[in-house]
């Protein structure tokens, strides 16, 4: 029952959240979604963003309270749950696109060695796009490398009252290499060819992406270290989720609904347009982290299962799409929207097979051996 009370269900409602944005995006840009969700889909994109605040404050938090708890951070064991939690169910996919060519949704596939070591997303090629939604563990994968080593400097060195200094300094960092990257390749690039850079050089790449993951750094050294503020935050968790809510149409706006446009080519959004959503998603965080919101108090099962199961459902999902619309759409007359419906679906309970089957006994067999 303990376990039960603790288990923060408003983290759960943005994690679902954000693998079904995931899924509205992918299943629009290869097949096309539904009019009355075409809108909506077409931001599904920032669900990845999401994604990145949850991890960055989660393992934060997690790294912060062991500290804490015992003065030290354990490398040994936060790799290895790192590595029980992410690569068994990420080599199984990796494995049935290299061994099945037929479940491939794209046009090709990178080589074998960028996917094993998690360098997919740098220089990646845009006309091999199978899989191509890895590129995000790329993103994850490198900030959980880096993260430890970090924290053990500020922790070494007495310096987590400096931590905001050195959120703003890595995020005025990104600005400035994001600023050069569109000045060299995506300002002199006209018409289609500005986009397709724009979303090899800005949008992939590991150093372009990390403001997610600051956000959520931001978030648990605010909750962590930062006890006065902290209090002033969660008191307005309802305020903060319009708050961010209205960024996001901001976003949505800025971006012209879609990563997709060309208004990701300008200036301005390349710069400014992923600091804003993370900002945004930063703010949802904490509503979800404050007792007294909505958000937090909401209870709901299938939001929890979800939650769950976002992590297989992200990784098979463009697989079970794929087959969805290929051999259902080839051997039974269906409507659009029946085909959407069921290959939604599919990807759940593709994900709830992954899970079942590798990732569950994977994170059994972490526990059952940790490092101390």
């Amino acid at each position: 029952m303990g376990k039960q009370n603790k288990r923060l269900h408003g983290l759960d409602h943005l994690r679902s959240a954000a693998i079904i944005l995931v899924l509205l995006f992918h299943y629009k840009v290869y097949y096309g979604v539904p009019e009355w969700i075409n809108s909506f889909s077409s931001f599904g994109w920032s669900g990845v963003d999401l994604f990145f605040v949850l991890s960055g404050y989660l393992i934060t938090e997690k790294l912060f309270s062991e500290h804490e708890k015992t003065g030290r951070i354990n490398f040994k064991g936060f790799y290895w749950n790192r590595f029980f939690r992410i690569i068994p169910a990420y080599l199984t996919i990796v494995l049935f696109y290299y061994y099945f060519p037929q479940l491939r949704e794209g046009r090709g596939l990178q080589p074998l060695w960028k996917f094993l070591t998690f360098t997919q997303n740098i220089s990646i090629d845009m006309y091999l796009n199978t899989f191509s939604h890895a590129w995000s563990l790329c993103v994850e994968e490198h900030f959980y490398l880096l993260l430890p080593m970090v924290l053990y400097i500020i922790f070494s060195k007495k310096l987590t009252n400096k931590t905001f200094y050195f959120l703003a300094i890595v995020l005025v960092m990104g600005l400035i290499i994001r600023y050069s990257v569109w000045e060299i390749f995506i300002q002199p690039a006209l018409g289609r060819q500005r986009l397709i850079l724009a979303i090899k050089y800005i949008y992939y790449p590991t150093y372009m992406r990390m403001d997610g993951l600051l956000a959520g750094v931001a978030v648990a050294t605010i909750f962590r270290y930062c006890p006065l503020l902290k209090e002033k935050m969660v008191k307005h968790g309802n305020f903060l989720f319009l708050i961010s809510v209205f960024l996001l149409f901001i976003a949505y706006f800025q971006f012209g609904g879609s990563v997709l446009s060309m208004k990701f080519t300008s200036l301005g959004t390349s710069l400014f347009g992923f600091p804003l959503i993370s900002f945004a998603y930063g703010l949802m965080v904490i509503a979800a982290l404050s007792p007294d919101s909505a958000l937090y108090k909401f209870q709901f099962r299938p939001s929890r299962m979800l939650a769950t199961l976002s992590y297989s459902i992200y990784l098979i999902h463009k697989i079970t799409n794929h087959l969805m619309n290929t051999k259902l759409a080839d051997n039974f007359t269906m409507r659009t929207d029946q085909i959407f419906l069921m290959s939604l679906f599919a990807a759940v309970l593709g994900g709830f097979a992954l899970y079942i089957i590798v990732e569950k006994p994977f994170l059994i067999l972490r526990d059952r051996y940790k490092f101390n």
